[in-house]
């Protein structure tokens, strides 16, 4: 049975929910519960892979439930959204395979509600992803925040509990009073909240309310990390592995930006916001978050620390490229969102991975440790390559059409902080690979030798790394997609 592109859209969305049942019954026994999981994110990935192949511009919607006129919650397609749910979707089938290695192996507790809330978290990606107005976005997006709270606070320790508090707080704290005040400000102004083309204000909305509104919606929506709101996402760190990948790659952050840029090209339209003088806030501290992130980079100790503000710099690429308004840097964001997906989960499997196999966390204890774990070591290296962005990785890619266009919106500042950045990036992820793999063995794990984590976990960095590398020589279907958003087809 041929199931319609309608049906296909709502299955995608149904079935992490339906996984997460089913993972919930089966939780006594493991195996099945676990076989539940994988086959579950396999089917979610089939849905999109048959949304992604039939998809040609056309219009494919699927109204959830109507309130009012012009409120509803509504599902549709657009290229985006596309892009969002095939990376969400894709990454998730791997993090599954990395979660049962990591889990198992190191022994955590609760095992089915973790893997009962990763699917939900991944249901709240998807509705994300397939909204087709601001309501059903917004929906989601707390929906997203909630149900991800109790994956930070999984360890149930007073540490992880007040990273929980710090994380619910900043996130729903911003989206209430900024982004729920900007929606329904558009609302009044709009008399709509679809998704359209070009944007949905209406003439008589002056330049002074454009940027009150898109202020309001890029710092109220805070899972993009922008500073000052970015203290969530180092304070979530205290979660397991995977929780951190998911945060970073498949679902939280990449909510933030994939919203940010929807808000731009389909609510307050490119050209008009071109047009409003005092949008140049938004950049300029999308690049001051840049270099500030990149600079408390290089004096964290904990990798996973330095890679949660890695992470904070890497997610305002994507917030300036977007702000400078152009087709081409637009093109730049949408590329980043993917290039930095598949890359930053590889270097959170491969912390997760050293932490399983060498139970190390710093920095300063990865002496030699590329010769014991080269699988691990070597999928970092191409993932650091990939976030200073250095060919043949995908991070080449997207920052290449960032750079492109910032020299586009003649904004030479933007050039100068991207540069700097890719710098600071290298000072600190070219020492591990080099401390990783050309320095020796302390006596200290010469007398603790261990191998590679898990066979799982250890395929799942794999294929990442390989996708990291994949999609610098083959990167055309993210390139049309990303160009489709930038000319609004």
């Amino acid at each position: 049975m041929t199931l319609a592109p309608d049906q296909l859209l709502l299955w995608a969305f149904l079935t992490p929910i339906i996984v997460a049942v089913l993972v919930a019954v089966a939780g006594p026994w493991r195996n099945l519960r676990d076989a539940i999981s994988v086959l579950g994110s396999l089917a979610t990935f089939g849905f999109v892979a048959m949304l992604a192949s039939e998809w040609e511009d056309k219009l494919v919607s699927r109204t959830i439930a109507d309130f009012l006129p012009g409120l509803t919650l509504r599902f549709s397609l657009e290229p985006l959204g596309l892009l969002f749910a095939v990376i969400a979707s894709t990454l998730w089938v791997l993090s599954t395979i990395y979660a049962i290695g990591y889990m198992r192996a190191n022994e955590e507790h609760d095992q089915t509600r973790f893997f009962a809330l990763f699917a939900l978290a991944i249901a709240a990606t998807l509705g994300i992803a397939f909204s087709g107005n601001l309501l059903t976005l917004f929906v989601f997006y707390e929906t997203l925040t909630l149900v991800t709270f109790p994956l930070v606070t999984h360890a149930g320790t007073p540490e992880a509990m007040r990273a929980g508090r710090t994380y619910l707080g900043i996130l729903l704290s911003t989206s209430i009073l900024f982004f729920f005040l900007a929606m329904v400000w558009t609302y009044f102004e709009a008399g709509t909240l679809d998704f359209i083309k070009g944007g949905i204000l209406n003439e008589e909305t002056g330049p002074s309310v454009t940027l009150v509104l898109f202020l309001l919606y890029m710092f109220g929506i805070a899972k993009t990390a922008l500073m000052p709101f970015h203290r969530w996402l180092p304070a979530a760190m205290v979660a397991p592995t995977p929780v951190s990948a998911l945060l970073h790659a498949v679902a939280v952050v990449k909510a933030g930006v994939f919203a940010v840029v929807k808000v731009i090209v389909y609510v307050l339209g490119v050209e008009r916001l071109a047009g409003v003088p005092g949008t140049a806030i938004v950049p300029v501290v999308a690049g001051f978050t840049i270099i500030a992130a990149s600079l408390v980079a290089l004096k964290q100790a904990n990798l996973k620390r330095l890679l949660a503000y890695s992470t904070i710099s890497q997610l305002s690429y994507v917030v300036l490229s977007a702000t400078l308004l152009t087709p081409i840097s637009i093109m730049g964001a949408v590329l980043h969102i993917a290039m930095h997906a598949v890359a930053k989960i590889t270097l959170f499997f491969a912390a997760g991975a050293v932490y399983t196999a060498a139970h190390k966390s710093e920095i300063g204890e990865l002496d030699g440790i590329g010769r014991r774990m080269p699988w691990t070591m070597g999928a970092f290296a191409v993932a650091a390559l990939s976030m200073i962005g250095l060919p043949p990785t995908a991070g080449f890619v997207s920052k290449w059409v960032i750079l492109k266009g910032a020299f586009d919106a003649t904004a030479w500042c933007a050039v100068a902080v991207l540069v700097l950045s890719t710098v600071l990036n290298a000072a600190y992820f070219l020492p591990i690979v080099h401390r990783a793999f050309f320095r020796p063995l302390s006596a200290e794990a010469q007398a603790h030798p261990h191998g590679e984590a898990p066979f799982p976990s250890v395929l799942a960095l794999t294929l990442t790394a390989l996708l990291t590398l994949g999609l610098f020589f083959f990167p055309g279907e993210a390139m049309k997609i990303a160009e489709a958003v930038a000319t609004g087809r």
